[in-house]
């Protein structure tokens, strides 16, 4: 076991599968000098069926696989993970644990309430595809079943502005047709269609990509809404929020004279992990460890 948490140790993430590399990329391109350790749980994928108390156990088995790995903060990138386990997550670690829901709904509050001064939401660097704002208020919720039940992003909104209105959707089928590399498939715009029509009806001026697969169908979902609806992209707003709390606790590397060097990591299944991975991640894996817990 390895306990180490300086500037030059690495950060730690953990999804229940591959989806969290999309937060990952987020993170790499944000604070370049950063080494990143990634665990995907595909042995026990999908989280969002499982029980909350289910959920909490295996977070807290990868976290304490990470703090033996040395990483100086933990990122919980599965939305199911964070609105189940990262409360408890935070009390129990001492190193900081960030997850993905409160900065996804910062973004949004910031752009569809401008009024209501949320502070610290670059929210411009989030408009994915317009940068313009609906004639109405009201904030989308998209992801999975699990997601959306637990009510976490909804209560994260209202936390910053209580009089936001919030339309959540659940799009189970959305996880599937992104692995399959359906993303801009006439099957997946007729489901979209289907899945957004609440949203549409409402007139919501921000819409939160609540899922880690779902910022790789932000094309067709931005050509679906219009060009007066903000995509919030979670995984872009965390790792701001990431490089907020390392620059906050001095744990910020700012070594540029090596290439950082990220560790990725499987459960299970680590030969379709390699074979998925550079989609959501951006750039190419070379090499998937495999580490069984529980």
């Amino acid at each position: 076991m390895v306990i180490s948490t300086g500037a030059n140790a690495p950060i730690g993430v953990f999804d229940s599968g591959i989806g969290g590399l999309t937060v990952v990329g987020a993170i790499t391109r944000r604070l370049p000098n950063e080494r990143v350790v990634y665990f995907g749980d595909t042995a026990r994928v999908p989280y969002g069926p499982k029980s909350p108390d289910t959920v909490l156990r295996y977070a807290r088995e990868i976290t304490a696989w990470l703090r033996g790995e040395g990483v100086k903060a933990v990122v919980v990138a599965c939305n199911t993970a964070t609105a189940h386990a990262l409360p408890v997550l935070q009390v129990e670690c001492a190193l900081p644990v960030i997850g993905v829901i409160a900065p996804g709904a910062k973004v949004a509050v910031a752009a569809a309430y401008p009024h209501a001064g949320v502070v610290g939401a670059d929210v411009p660097g989030h408009g994915v595809p317009g940068d313009g704002f609906g004639t109405s208020g009201g904030i989308g919720v998209i992801g999975t079943s699990g997601t959306i039940a637990s009510g976490a992003y909804a209560r994260a909104i209202w936390s910053l502005e209580p009089h936001a209105t919030v339309v959540s959707q659940a799009c189970p089928l959305f996880v599937p047709l992104v692995e399959e590399g359906w993303v801009d498939h006439p099957a997946t715009r007729l489901i979209a269609r289907e899945y957004l029509a609440p949203l549409i009806g409402a007139h919501v001026r921000a819409v939160v990509l609540g899922c880690t697969h779902y910022p790789l169908m932000r094309t067709l979902l931005g050509s679906l809404l219009g060009p007066d609806v903000r995509l919030v992209d979670s995984a872009e707003a965390t790792a701001d929020q990431v490089a907020h709390v390392l620059e906050e606790r001095g744990l910020r590397s700012r070594d540029p004279s090596t290439v950082p060097v990220h560790r990725f990591v499987a459960s299970d299944a680590p030969a379709q992990f390699l074979r998925l991975g550079q989609r959501f991640l951006g750039a190419a894996i070379e090499h998937v460890e495999t580490v069984t817990l529980g």
